[in-house]
């Protein structure tokens, strides 16, 4: 790929990320130049493996856009990688940054669940999918900024699976909308609810039980990765200021008065506030 090539490939994926993930855009800004051009490739291929959802009406359009991204992760894009230039970029990162394969497999992999109207079933299986999805990100995210290892395999963990937990609670008023339940249906059983209180769109005491008890559970997660936080090598901490926006919305879903039925906007000079004031504690600094 020819440098003006390249250039136009690396503002492509920032436009993208910018425009359809904000949180993960802004946090970017407070890296150094090539790492965070090695982010936003990563970035802007889960925005183009979330899309995916939104383009299609049917399962199997979705799957197959799906399979083309899995195609080209195992050098069998047909001739078309050159010409898209999130495959183009991403490739150049995991070859740069020797990042493996087999994450962003599975990333699109959990994706497809995304594709069908059948519920998440447990929370078992929503951790699974978490962890495939939020956690792997940040692992990926984390191998740019550092060299890899348990403790930050441990953090990235935690930290996914917090955010990944306060995104089902954010979406709901859409996924209720579109009758998606990423809300596990046992977790609901538990508390005296079920699927068509969820989609109802209206709160019930019962289902608010199974939503204020997810965002214990993020809330629990995100304690551990802010202890863990510490423990890691201070480049790598900027990677993880995603968390900053999660602890804020967990706070405010947990209020008494917080209706998860009614959609939140943080507007984007809320969000680059939050992110800089995180980047100059001790927590993400070092």
């Amino acid at each position: 790929m020819s440098g003006a090539a390249s250039k136009d490939s690396a503002a492509f994926c920032a436009d993208l990320v910018r425009t359809h993930d904000f949180v993960r855009y802004a946090s970017t800004l407070f890296l150094p130049q090539v790492e965070r051009r090695a982010l936003l490739s990563i970035y802007a291929f889960n925005v183009e493996i979330l899309r995916v959802r939104e383009q299609v009406s049917q399962p199997l359009p979705g799957e197959i856009r799906l399979q083309w991204w899995t195609d080209m992760l195992e050098g069998a894009g047909h001739g078309e990688v050159e010409g898209n230039p999130v495959a183009a970029e991403l490739l150049q990162t995991i070859g740069e940054f020797r990042l493996p394969i087999e994450p962003l497999s599975r990333l699109i992999e959990e994706h497809q669940f995304d594709l069908y109207n059948d519920p998440m079933p447990s929370m078992a299986a929503l951790e699974g999918y978490v962890t495939d999805t939020c956690s792997a990100l940040f692992s990926l995210g984390a191998r740019i900024a550092a060299q890899p290892s348990a403790a930050i395999d441990h953090l990235s963990r935690h930290a996914g699976l917090a955010q990944g937990m306060a995104q089902v609670i954010a979406a709901l008023p859409l996924d209720a909308a579109r009758r998606q339940l990423f809300l596990p249906l046992q977790l609901l059983q538990q508390h005296g609810s079920g699927i068509e209180q969820v989609f109802s769109g209206k709160q019930t005491p019962q289902a608010r039980a199974a939503i204020d008890q997810l965002v214990g559970e993020g809330q629990k997660h995100l304690r551990t990765a802010f202890e863990l936080l510490a423990h890691v090598p201070p480049q790598v901490r900027p990677v993880f200021l995603p968390l900053a926006m999660v602890r804020r919305d967990l706070q405010r879903m947990s209020r008494a008065d917080a209706d998860p039925f009614v959609p939140q906007v943080t507007s984007r000079l809320r969000t680059l506030w939050t992110l800089w004031r995180a980047s100059r504690t001790r927590e993400f600094g070092g």
